[in-house]
């Protein structure tokens, strides 16, 4: 029942110290595509603070679930079905939404409707934490991140890396403002934004 993911493994480490920055205060973490359940364990032990709620199509669920029955943390939840094409989430209300290598791997309704569950659950100063390779209108691809763009779009016609600008753009209808975005290892990206006070 237990998954692994060796790329789950090389990014934990990084992901959570940025995630050790912006998560100061007490609250509850909604992620988004929590795979095979690695980095629930991962986040929520080094974040005891915060309460984990990992989700995931019904396939994924399994692995979340053994994971953290051998973790026995008792911050991190049983995980959740959630599918972005549908509006039943799991969750009322988050403190902070967490989605790791989702957004290249979904279609764009998937990234917009991630963004408009995002507006609608996080609490005024909440926040939307992603992270994954990203493409710039300034700037050039890097040649890694070409090729992945390429396999991905073999492999899905829909999934891609996507342009910050257009992922930038829905966080502004959601009411959601940048407040970081930083490199990461392997050309990944952290990026996180703030939801407004209204």
């Amino acid at each position: 029942m237990k998954q692994h993911s060796p790329s789950c493994e090389r990014n934990k480490e990084p992901i959570l110290a940025v995630l050790r920055e912006i998560f100061t205060a007490p609250g509850l973490v909604l992620e988004i595509g929590s795979g095979s359940g690695q980095h629930a364990v991962h986040f929520a032990r080094g974040l005891p603070h915060m309460t984990w709620q990992p989700t995931d199509t019904a396939e994924n669920l399994p692995s979340i679930a053994a994971w953290r029955m051998e973790a026995g943390l008792p911050n991190l939840r049983n995980p959740q079905v959630l599918d972005l094409f549908t509006d039943a989430w799991p969750v009322q209300q988050a403190d902070a939404l967490v989605s790791v290598n989702t957004i290249h791997i979904v279609s764009w309704t998937g990234v917009e409707r991630l963004f408009a569950g995002a507006g609608r659950l996080l609490v005024p100063g909440g926040i939307l934490y992603v992270y994954g390779p990203y493409r710039y209108v300034e700037r050039t691809l890097e040649e890694s991140n070409e090729e992945f763009d390429r396999w991905l779009k073999a492999r899905d016609p829909v999934s891609g890396v996507r342009l910050f600008e257009d992922v930038n753009r829905l966080a502004e209808q959601n009411g959601l403002v940048l407040a970081g975005d930083r490199a990461m290892p392997a050309n990944n990206r952290s990026i996180w934004w703030v939801k407004q006070f209204r």
